[in-house]
C-alpha cells in the first residue's frame, strides 16, 4: 500500500493521532496546518485522498475544496466540528467526497479512507462501457464523457451515474443511491443524494436547471433517461 494521504488540521493532537492511525494502516502520510499550507501541498504533492477541516486559519477548507476542485478531482473527506446539515451539504456542493464530525473516532475515519480510496481506484477486473445517447462513461477508465466534452467527476458523483447508468429507465431510491456512493455500512443522510445529483447536472447536462439525462421521480427517487 503506497498511497498517499495529506492531513489538513490545525489541531496538531489530532493530526498525530490520525497520521499514527493512517501510518499502521500502511498509508503514507503527508501534514498541513493551515489552509494555504495545505493547498500547496496538495497541489505540489499530488496526495492520493486529502482528509480536510473546515475551520482553518489563513483559508477556511471550503476555500480549499472550492480551489482544489477546480483543477483536481482527488477526493476529499471533509472534517468538522459543526453539526449543522447546511455545513455538510455545502461541503459536498463543492466536491467534497465524504465527510466526518468531531469528535470522531480514528479507526472511522481509517474505514472511510479505505473506503473512498477504493471506490476511487475500481476495480482491477475489466469494466464496461456505459452509453446513453452522447453521454458515455467508461468504468475502467473511470472518464466521462457528453460528446467530445469529458466531465471531471469526485468518486462518488461517479459511482451515483455508473449506478443509474447501469440501469436505464430503472428508478433508484436515494438510498441506493447513497450506498452506491459510500457503501453499505456508511450512516448519512439520504438528502446528501440531491447535493450529488445537483453536481452531476452542472456537469454532464446541457441545460442543468432542466435536465435532460438525470430525471427526478418525485417521491421516490431518481433515473436516468433510456437512449
Amino acid at each position: 500500500m503506497n498511497e498517499r494521504i495529506l492531513i489538513v488540521d490545525d489541531e496538531p493532537e489530532i493530526v498525530r493521532v490520525l497520521r499514527g492511525y493512517l501510518e499502521q494502516a500502511g498509508y503514507r502520510v503527508l501534514t498541513a496546518y493551515n489552509g494555504p499550507e495545505g493547498l500547496r501541498r496538495a497541489r505540489q504533492e499530488a496526495p492520493d485522498l486529502v482528509i480536510l477541516d473546515l475551520m482553518l486559519p489563513g483559508m477556511d477548507g471550503i476555500d480549499v475544496c472550492r480551489t482544489l476542485r477546480q483543477n483536481s478531482s482527488v477526493p476529499i473527506i471533509m472534517v468538522t466540528a459543526r453539526v449543522e446539515e447546511t455545513d455538510r451539504v455545502l461541503g459536498l456542493e463543492l466536491g467534497a467526497d465524504d465527510y466526518v464530525t468531531k469528535p470522531f473516532s480514528p479507526r472511522e475515519v481509517v474505514a472511510r479512507v479505505r473506503a473512498v480510496l477504493r471506490r476511487y481506484q475500481g476495480t482491477a477486473q475489466p469494466e464496461p462501457v456505459l452509453v446513453v445517447d452522447d453521454l458515455r462513461l467508461d468504468v475502467g477508465r473511470r472518464t466521462v464523457r457528453r460528446g467530445q466534452e469529458q466531465a471531471e467527476l469526485t468518486p462518488s458523483e461517479f459511482e451515483i451515474l455508473r449506478t443509474l447508468m447501469s440501469a436505464p429507465g430503472r428508478v433508484f431510491t436515494r438510498l441506493q443511491l447513497l450506498e452506491a456512493a459510500q457503501g453499505e455500512a456508511y450512516e448519512g443522510y439520504e438528502r446528501t443524494v440531491d447535493t450529488h445529483i445537483k453536481n452531476l447536472r452542472r456537469k454532464i447536462e446541457p441545460d442543468p436547471p432542466n435536465p435532460t439525462y438525470i430525471l427526478t421521480v418525485h417521491g421516490v427517487g431518481y433515473k436516468i433517461r433510456e437512449s
